[in-house]
């Protein structure tokens, strides 16, 4: 058994999954996002991120860690304060020697849907079919972190046979 933390990093509003995975079992035990003041200043933020992944990992006893790895933006601010908030995060992952798996969203819609076009609807249906959901899970972008954990429980079972 493995517990799976997936992170959707942003600067305003950060996700976060974590999922349970044993062998061909998946649960998704929590999710979550982070929100910081829109208009603060970056430092502050960074903070903020910081100390609620602290928290986060406290909580929870996480083995593995999916992040979803940048891709090219027009606002190259935007960018940028986005990586700033990667490397917090992965610094406190790293603190604990928690491994760590870089994923694009074009890497997550092959790997939920085998179908890099897919739609951010597509993929949101496939984790209901996945997790045997009742409902897709709201809001909507919870389910880009859900995915991105759920990406290495797949490699974790073709890893380990």
């Amino acid at each position: 058994m493995s517990i799976i933390l997936g992170i959707d990093p942003w600067t305003t509003t950060t996700w976060f999954a974590i999922i349970k995975n044993e062998w061909n079992r998946r649960e998704i035990l929590n999710y979550w996002v982070i929100e910081t003041i829109p208009k603060e200043e970056l430092w502050i933020k960074l903070f903020q991120i910081s100390q609620d992944l602290e928290e986060l990992l406290n909580s929870y006893k996480v083995d593995c860690c999916a992040i979803e790895k940048l891709f090219f933006t027009k606002n190259v601010k935007t960018w940028i304060d986005v990586a700033h908030a990667r490397w917090i995060m992965i610094l406190a992952l790293a603190k604990r020697w928690i491994p760590i798996l870089e994923y694009t969203p074009l890497q997550v819609k092959q790997w939920i849907c085998w179908n890099w076009s897919a739609t951010k609807k597509q993929v949101q249906n496939a984790l209901v079919f996945l997790f045997k959901l009742k409902e897709i899970p709201s809001p909507d972008d919870a389910a880009d972190a859900i995915a991105i954990a759920y990406i290495w429980s797949l490699r974790k079972i073709w890893l380990l046979g």
